[in-house]
């Protein structure tokens, strides 16, 4: 069963264009993981001011295996600490703060 993974992201007003850009350049590093399925980056246009990072993953396995790997730690390096081990660092000026959402896929239909 596939899971999704939603990270909320709160951006400070104005720093939309930045978050946007650090996505932007490291786009298509998360595709290659075995068991990743999905990425989408979702910009807030009403009801929320939280930018949304959304994954999914052939498995809670798949998605644990990349969180404690070498690309997830390489990808992160920048904006957390312990070389992209540890918590976000306070000082990460795209983002004041974000909340980790988990689910199970129960249905699903594509084009």
């Amino acid at each position: 069963m596939s899971v999704v993974k939603i990270n909320a992201i709160e951006v400070p007003e104005g720093g939309g264009p930045e978050l946007e850009r650090r996505f932007a350049a490291r786009a298509g590093q998360v595709d290659q993981q075995p068991g990743f399925e999905e990425f989408m980056l979702l910009r807030p246009v009403a009801g929320d001011a939280r930018y949304f990072v959304v994954t999914r993953w052939a498995s809670e396995e798949a998605f644990q295996a990349w969180r404690a790997g070498r690309a997830f730690q390489h990808q992160h390096r920048d904006t957390h600490e312990d070389e992209g081990k540890g918590a976000a660092k306070p000082q990460h000026p795209a983002a004041t703060g974000a909340s980790l959402l988990e689910f199970e896929v129960v249905s699903r239909t594509s084009r």
